[in-house]
């Protein structure tokens, strides 16, 4: 028995050392609050959000990845868990009146799969809830008796992530299992929590800002290293290679997501991911590459000369795709501007016209129809973050701003891809800055000066 508890009591350490060394976490306060105005926005719900399990087995090659809304409202990165919210209610019929409560579930101790996958922290633990910041902390084995004695009789809604048509969330399979373990003994509806989360979510805090810079400034030496080395011959995979190193020795924990180095026919796909081809003399190559930090992403696109230099038609084709690209930027007005085409003051249709009225392709045509895909999307812990769309950009909001011109006839592809942050004042920020932009400026530091 003595052994035992000694065992404990060292996978405990070990997990503590673990968690701070893992990610960058917020404040326990920032994620607090985010659960409070979550709670604020169900009129009485609850909400249920589940982890996703651990990841395991042979055909687990990247590990574990938390789920981005359970991390966003617990900044909780081990598997297994789940979090129950109740809102304060006033007394109502048969219910008394309840205080707001919080609860994060945590599995109970497996030490002998924690030999394989790494220490867990129990919730066993006295300082559970102060390393976790929530109220209270229980195993996840008492989540039955906990929802019975704060959900309201007869009647209940829980908001969690509802699956739509051909989805699975996280939450689908444990909820299917608290119906057969008979958790309801009242009736209980469920609503989808993701609209409520996307509205927060769309708004970064001081915290969220700070982290996007860093994924952003480990991702733009990626960039510049990427100018220097690239020459014809070498192939697209030593140069998405060569930029995880660079954003991964700024500690970066993994891409973004899928990085694409796009050559010659390859720049006219825009999700082009094989990274398999040899980079041709006289190919442009798309480059859309960028690091996650601490879970939160970057997304940066630039379009490099293989050798060094543009011919004349890539440097017309990348010089209208700069100009929509200031276009937009230039017709921006905070509390006004949507991203979205044809939306009141959409500066995706700004773009559009320019690129439409600028330059022709190779049978005389407008260049519009080349330009096939959105101006661009919010960015945050998914590097196409949920968002409201359909608010205008303000102050809070990060996004990209990416125009793009695809011509396969001529395997000429060219995207440039900066991202931008609203500040309180309502200016907008280029968090991308520090990277060339004109073709010149491409130039010159692919020429190493």
């Amino acid at each position: 028995m003595r052994k035992v508890a000694v065992f404990a009591v060292f996978f405990e350490i070990l997990f503590l050392t673990h968690l701070g060394l893992a990610l960058d976490r917020q404040p326990n306060a920032d994620y607090h609050a985010r659960r409070q105005a979550l709670a604020g926005k169900t009129n009485g719900g609850a909400i249920l959000l589940f982890a996703p399990p651990e990841a395991g087995g042979p055909n687990a090659i990247y590990g574990y990845h938390p789920d981005s809304d359970f991390f966003y409202l617990s900044g909780w990165i081990e598997p297994g868990a789940a979090l129950l919210i109740s809102p304060a209610v006033e007394a109502n019929g048969k219910n008394p009146a309840q205080a707001y409560t919080e609860v994060l579930f945590l599995p109970a101790h497996n030490y002998v799969q924690e030999r394989w996958t790494g220490p867990k922290l129990g919730p066993e633990n006295p300082e559970a809830p102060r390393i976790t910041g929530f109220d209270r902390v229980e195993v996840l084995d008492s989540m039955r008796e906990e929802l019975v004695r704060l959900l309201p009789q007869p009647r209940a809604i829980i908001y969690t992530d509802v699956p739509g048509a051909g989805e699975i969330s996280n939450s689908q399979t444990s909820l299917e299992w608290l119906r057969r373990a008979n958790a309801f003994p009242l009736t209980v509806s469920f609503q989808d929590v993701r609209p409520l989360l996307a509205s927060l979510r769309t708004y970064k805090d001081v915290g969220e800002m700070d982290r996007i810079r860093k994924a952003v400034n480990a991702s733009i030496p990626a960039h510049l290293a990427a100018m220097h080395a690239l020459k014809p011959g070498m192939s697209e995979r030593e140069i998405s290679a060569l930029m995880q190193y660079e954003w991964g020795r700024r500690d970066c924990e993994r891409p973004a997501y899928a990085p694409i180095v796009g050559s010659g026919f390859n720049s006219t796909v825009l999700h082009y991911s094989d990274n398999s081809g040899l980079i041709q003399s006289g190919d442009v190559v798309v480059i859309d590459a960028a690091g996650e930090y601490s879970l939160y992403a970057a997304d940066i696109t630039r379009t490099l000369p293989a050798t060094g230099k543009f011919t004349t038609r890539q440097r017309e084709i990348y010089g209208i795709v700069l100009g929509a690209q200031r276009a937009a930027i230039a017709a921006f007005q905070s509390g006004k501007s949507h991203l979205r085409r044809d939306q009141p003051n959409s500066i995706h249709n700004v773009a559009f016209d320019y690129i439409n009225t600028h330059g022709k392709d190779l049978h005389g045509g407008p260049l519009g129809k080349y330009f096939i895909h959105g101006l661009g999307h919010f960015v945050g812990l998914d590097v196409h973050d949920p968002g409201d769309y359909e608010a205008p950009l303000a102050p809070g909001m990060v996004f990209t701003i990416e125009p793009g011109i695809y011509i396969p006839e001529e395997k000429l592809g060219v995207r440039i891809e900066d991202m931008y942050y609203v500040d309180v004042s309502g200016k907008l920020v280029e968090l991308t800055e520090a990277l060339p932009h004109t073709a010149e400026e491409v130039e010159r530091v692919m020429a190493g000066k």
